[in-house]
């Protein structure tokens, strides 16, 4: 086998079992049928070589040559001066002019004397083709038992043989591609499981390194992100090899080519060969030679360089490495590896959202808690000083004092007392916001609260001739909750009711079961609530826009409170209205 060769890979041909046994029946006939003594079988890989995958007639011919490569340019030029005897290509070894150490297997023998002996380095080939034309094997035949070269009716022979082996070879890559693109799809979708499943960068990219390095048969996996400058780069290592040092230079080159890559949708082979693959990226001599020194530092065969992203988003790269010895990368690896950079550049885009969001909850709960603490503080310290002014008015009140006097005296009064109210309420909400400040549940009877309220708001109901009307089943009506915390509700609901009824209205509170709830309505006729402002009217310090709604005095705290208190107890509060026909608000809690 006068051809020039390369070593055998340390995985000599990957191709299916039942591929390799077809192709090596095929040699084993040469060999018994078509009298010669040894038949090889070389199929056409993706970087350009010829890779011997069948051998037969001698071990010492197997051993040296299956897994061997020979470049296909090679093979091409000693066949440019063969004679051509249809599929069947004869070099005589007077022909061949190839430097010692390239010869290959020359077997040891002494030509007979003939005129058509055949001389140990001659090279019979038959070149296989598929139906478009395109080179996809080789077998090749050595030592005629006869020792001479074919005749007329062995070369029609050896051509079935060469038929034979073409479509064998054909078949048998279309099933090792067929083959390679389902072990990657498989690959492909352990990654998206895996990185779907998780919204932490970190737990990722550690759950997807398993998948690429079994699925890629790749020995070392790594993973860099960029583009954000609060991410720190995330680097990734197959479990038996350690986590690769990269210097800032060569760190700012892989981002630089991760750019260029997903610019251009391709992933690119390195190796300490091909530093700038196929010159397309076109590197300059000084990072060539970074990524030479890196490769052999790292002791690495070739990697494949992928870029990761989503859209117009470059976030980093995908690296997979192969040890010295070990086969190259193929196209169909390539193009996978390029659909896992997609797949895995979208999850760390989500992964960096929900890290985004992640933080900016925490920054809000923080100043949530900030802002409680806050109004809490405020407040505790505006009551001692009211406190105070409001003792001091009471003593006022028992002077003789001009008429004027008494009226500002009584002003001041008022607004004490307003802001006194205002620093309750503040102090109440703080309260229903403070999760360590937990509801101290027990079975309430609603309608003595109710009865209770009414009662406190008669006098106000009675200066306006307000009617207040209560609507209750007979018997008790029970909740669990606080009982306070519930008459606070009712409290709040009823006092809006009386402010914003017209004279001479009538109020309507409601108590009732249905299920497994309270219901309690408290309906009145006055002002309404437009729209617009249903939307923002739990809200703390929210004041109707309505002129009239506006002119009656409030702290714009009372609806909040009460949201939070039925919130807290595991209820829901429900408002109906409409300017000008007044408004009826519902409140549903856990029954006891």
């Amino acid at each position: 086998m006068t051809t020039s060769q390369h070593p055998p890979a340390s995985d000599p041909t990957h191709l299916t079992a039942p591929s390799r046994d077809a192709l090596q029946l095929i040699a084993e006939g040469v060999t018994q049928v078509a009298g010669f003594g040894v038949a090889a079988i070389s199929v056409a890989r993706d970087d350009c070589t010829m890779q011997v995958v069948a051998v037969a007639g001698s071990e010492e011919a197997r051993r040296s040559l299956e897994g061997a490569r020979t470049p296909i340019i090679t093979l091409m030029e000693e066949i440019a001066v063969a004679d051509d005897w249809g599929l069947l290509k004869f070099v005589p070894h007077e022909r061949l002019d190839l430097p010692d150490g390239e010869w290959g297997w020359v077997p040891d023998i002494e030509p007979i004397d003939a005129p058509d002996a055949w001389h140990p380095l001659d090279l019979l080939v038959a070149p296989l083709s598929d139906a478009d034309g395109v080179l996809r094997g080789m077998l090749t035949m050595d030592l005629p038992t006869d020792g001479r070269r074919p005749g007329a009716q062995q070369r029609r022979m050896l051509q079935v043989y060469a038929e034979q082996a073409g479509r064998a070879v054909v078949t048998a890559l279309e099933r090792e591609a067929l083959a390679e693109q389902v072990r990657l799809a498989e690959a492909a979708r352990a990654v998206i499981r895996h990185a779907s499943s998780h919204l932490a960068l970190e737990d990722v990219l550690g759950e997807c390194q398993a998948a690429l390095a079994q699925g890629f048969r790749a020995g070392g996996v790594w993973v860099q992100t960029f583009g954000e400058e609060h991410q720190r780069s995330a680097a990734l290592y197959a479990a038996h090899h350690d986590v690769p040092e990269m210097d800032p230079e060569v760190s700012a080159l892989a981002e630089a080519v991760a750019h260029r890559s997903w610019d251009a949708q391709r992933a690119f082979v390195f190796s300490v060969a091909h530093p700038d693959p196929v010159g397309l990226l076109e590197l300059s001599a000084e990072q060539r030679r970074l990524v030479t020194d890196f490769l052999e530092r790292i002791g690495v065969g070739s990697l494949l360089f992928v870029p990761l992203g989503a859209g117009r988003d470059c976030v980093g790269n995908l690296v997979l490495t192969r040890p010295v010895g070990d086969r190259g990368w193929t196209e169909t690896e390539a193009a996978a590896a390029l659909d896992v950079g997609h797949d895995l550049g979208r999850a760390v885009l989500n992964a960096r959202t929900f890290e985004r969001e992640h933080l900016l909850v925490q920054e809000l709960q923080t100043l949530d808690g900030y802002k409680s603490q806050l109004i809490a503080t405020v407040s505790h310290e505006l009551k001692n000083p009211l406190t105070t002014v409001l003792g001091h008015l009471e003593i006022l009140e028992s002077v003789d004092v001009a008429p004027p006097v008494r009226t500002s005296l009584s002003a001041m009064e008022r607004g004490a007392r307003r802001l006194a109210r205002v620093a309750d309420d503040l102090l109440l909400l703080a309260r229903m916001d403070d999760p360590t400040n937990t509801v101290q549940r027990r079975a309430v009877d609603l309608r003595s609260v109710v009865d209770d309220v009414v009662d406190l708001n008669a006098v106000s109901a009675s200066m306006r001739e307000l009617t207040v009307r209560v609507e209750a089943p007979n018997g008790r009506v029970v909740a669990m909750g606080d009982p306070d915390e519930l008459d606070r509700v009712l409290t709040n609901l009823l006092s809006n009711a009386v402010k914003y009824s017209p004279d001479g209205g009538t109020i309507v509170v409601n108590l009732d079961r249905h299920a497994d709830e309270v219901v309690l309505t408290c309906s009145d006729e006055g002002l309404g609530i437009s729209e617009d402002d249903q939307e923002q009217l739990f809200t703390e310090f929210f004041r109707s826009s309505n002129p009239e709604a506006v002119a009656q005095p409030g702290t714009g705290l009372g609806l909040a409170i009460v949201q939070r208190i039925v919130r807290r107890h595991g209820g829901r509060i429900e408002v109906e209205s409409e300017l000008g026909r007044g408004s009826t608000f519902r409140v549903l809690l856990p029954a006891a």
